[in-house]
């Protein structure tokens, strides 16, 4: 039997297309029609307007590190095979701020506005250093 993994997510109705997208290696963002902004994490309304007309975009997948912490312990599977590792928020291009991972840059050669790329791990966006 294998352990439960902690990493992948539970799809529901509104965010299958986010990870069904993902898993095809693109990154979608929810952008409001009526005051044409984006936001992220995804919501069934803009949470600058408050209006219900918003749809899945694709992002360009170019980010900025925002802030990081470099985690060096992690008991749930797979995690612990990870570490360290890198949690990150990052700023997309759209301008939205986005809880990740940064792989393949040492924590060493991190730094706050350091272009990043998307890319994706078993489905996941993740973000490697470039852009």
């Amino acid at each position: 039997m294998s352990a439960a993994r902690h990493d992948l997510p539970e799809a529901d109705d509104f965010t299958r297309a986010y990870w069904d997208a993902a898993a095809a290696g693109t990154l979608l963002i929810r952008h409001c029609r009526a005051c044409d902004r984006p936001h992220h994490y995804p919501r069934e309304f803009c949470p600058h307007c408050w209006s219900e007309d918003v749809e899945w975009r694709p992002a360009s997948g170019r980010a900025e590190l925002y802030t990081w912490s470099v985690v060096h312990r992690n008991d749930l599977p797979p995690f612990g095979e990870r570490v360290p590792y890198v949690a990150a928020v990052v700023r997309l291009a759209e301008g939205p701020r986005m809880m990740t991972e940064v792989v393949d840059a040492p924590p060493e050669t991190l730094r706050a506005g350091m272009a990043l790329q998307v890319g994706f791990r078993d489905g996941i966006p993740v973000f490697r250093s470039g852009g």
